[in-house]
Formats: C-alpha cells, structure tokens, sequence
C-alpha cells in the first residue's frame, strides 16, 4: 500500500514466513510520514512505535533464502528509548521501505530542526574532557 497524503500510510507490509514468504503472521509493520508502527500478536496484542525523526540510520539485511523468496528485513538504529533497534523482518518491498524510512526520517529531523550528533573523541584518552 502506497499512498502521500500528508501523515498517511506509505507502506503496510505483514511480516512473512521465511518458507514461500507467505505472510501468515500476526505482525504488521506500519510506515506513515512521522512514525514507525510494528503491531503484534494475536490474542495478546502489542504494539510499539518510533517517530521517524528519532530513526537516525537503516539498514537492509537479506539472506540467500530471503532474495530467494523476494523478502528482506530492514533495521532501523533509533534514539527510542523503548527500542532502540527496530526490525521490519522479512517485508516484501525491503529496498524501497529502506530508502522511504531514511529519507522520512531525514526530512523529519529537518522539519523538527532536530540534528543527529555523534561523539568522535571528545574525551581524552583519561576519560576527561579536553579543553
């Protein structure tokens, strides 16, 4: 599913089984403009999101038998707090939900004015700050 209404959905995928990537679970991972939904189970229901400013890289990982078969698990590094590594595990469309998600995510931070920072070296090699 792909639609660009603002805060619509752009993609809702099932996770699916590695066999034949039939999607006969009860996970569904749901990707709207500002945020991430993964939503298990069945008779006990879960269901966990990340806004995608907090997404700060993706990654797509793919095995022999997930090319095979069509699928791939995009992962996500976030700064949530509940998850800091989110899996879209075995998704049909992999490739195009990667690139959605770190594009998203990049336009997020720039409408949040949010900046991803790393730490290089701040520290000297004591573990104190150099001034």
């Amino acid at each position: 599913m792909n639609t660009n209404e603002d805060n619509e959905i752009m993609f809702r995928e099932k996770k699916r089984w590695l066999f034949l990537g039939l999607p006969f679970t009860f996970t569904v991972y749901t990707i709207k403009q500002d945020m991430i939904t993964i939503s298990e189970g069945f008779l006990n229901k879960r269901e966990n999101d990340c806004y995608m400013y907090k997404v700060q890289d993706v990654e797509l990982l793919s095995s022999l038998a997930e090319r095979i078969v069509g699928i791939g698990t995009v992962k996500c590094y976030t700064g949530d707090t509940t998850n800091p590594v989110l899996l879209l595990t075995h998704v049909k469309n992999a490739k195009e939900i990667k690139n959605y998600i770190l594009e998203a995510s990049e336009q997020a931070r720039m409408r949040r004015r949010t900046m991803n920072m790393l730490n290089i070296g701040a520290e000297g090699a004591d573990g104190t700050e150099d001034d």
